[in-house]
């Protein structure tokens, strides 16, 4: 079971309804940004905050994640890039490396199950917001997540990054508290790899995930290891 929590909130991190904001300043804030060849997404990011409209994965994610932080480096396909994640969970380090594909000022990931991004316009010279369509099964959830080469933007940063959330009709941020500190990842001792769980995921398993995420599954999921901590802590 918690080999599964463990992928599931790995899938989250790479996913993770409010009221609209005015439509006049949507517009700007919700445009297609330009992604100028694989070069710009290059090196290491810090990832601060995200959105997805995914049933209880904000909480699974305030629950589980601590903090993250990822390097693009180039593959060998001019027109490929590798992703390798580290995130902080449990007060454990576990890793993940994808290969996406940039073409069209689009990112993409076809397996185990299909994801696009493209970028948005932000006024943060040294962030990039993901817009993500993910298709699990037969369900498609979209999310929003901001990254940046800091550690921590500013406060009118990080605000122009919930205005575009509400104008997407997506649930408040999950904003990660990068003071709680970073594992190393491919330098810990201590290090949990997903990548071969991750990629031998055959349509079995995304029939479960699927389910977990149709049918309130996270939600239960959340309820029981809330439930176990009250008891844990009262005794």
């Amino acid at each position: 079971m918690m080999g599964f929590v463990h992928v599931a909130a790995a899938v989250l991190s790479l996913l993770s309804v409010g009221q609209s904001a005015p439509v006049t300043n949507c517009e700007s804030l919700i445009q297609q940004a330009e992604i100028q060849g694989r070069d710009q997404l290059l090196g290491k990011w810090i990832y601060l905050a995200d959105s997805t409209n995914i049933a209880g994965a904000k909480i699974m994610t305030q629950m589980f994640v601590e903090t993250a932080w990822g390097t693009f480096t180039a593959a060998n396909e001019s027109d490929a890039i590798n992703v390798f994640q580290a995130q902080k969970m449990f007060g454990s380090c576990f890793t993940l490396t994808t290969k996406i594909t940039l073409k069209n000022n689009t990112l993409s990931m076809v397996h185990p199950f299909n994801v696009t991004e493209v970028r948005l316009h932000s006024g943060c010279p040294d962030c990039i917001i993901l817009l993500s369509s993910y298709t699990i099964g037969g369900s498609t959830y979209k999310g929003l997540k901001l990254l940046s080469r800091r550690k921590k933007v500013s406060d009118a940063e990080m605000e122009e990054f919930r205005k575009q959330v509400e104008c997407l009709n997506l649930p408040p941020p999950t904003i990660l508290d990068t003071s709680k500190g970073f594992c190393l990842g491919k330098q810990e001792t201590d290090v949990t790899d997903l990548t071969d769980i991750f990629d031998n995921m055959g349509p079995q398993d995304l029939s479960q995930l699927e389910d977990l995420l149709n049918n309130n599954g996270l939600q239960m999921l959340v309820q029981l290891f809330i439930s176990i901590k009250q008891l844990l802590d009262s005794k």
